[in-house]
């Protein structure tokens, strides 16, 4: 059974996860993510809703995108 590709899976997803948390650290995040327009926001007295549909849009967009290429060079 050969690991070397899971390892190197591992070391890549590490990687990742250590850049995503020096940008929550740094209170950057990620730019305008998250307050896009077309996201839904309702505020009243003591109730608040959040439903960011177009950034979970783009998100979504940007990761497949991202899958294809990885797969194009496989």
């Amino acid at each position: 059974m050969n690991l070397e590709p899971l390892g190197k899976f591992l070391i890549g997803a590490g990687i990742v996860l250590v850049i995503l948390g020096a940008l929550f650290v740094s209170g950057k995040g990620f730019g305008p993510l998250g307050k896009l327009p077309g996201d839904i926001r309702v505020e009243k007295p003591n109730f608040s809703f959040y439903f960011p549909i177009v950034t979970c849009i783009v998100i979504s967009a940007v990761l497949t995108l991202v899958m294809w290429i990885f797969s194009r060079f496989r």
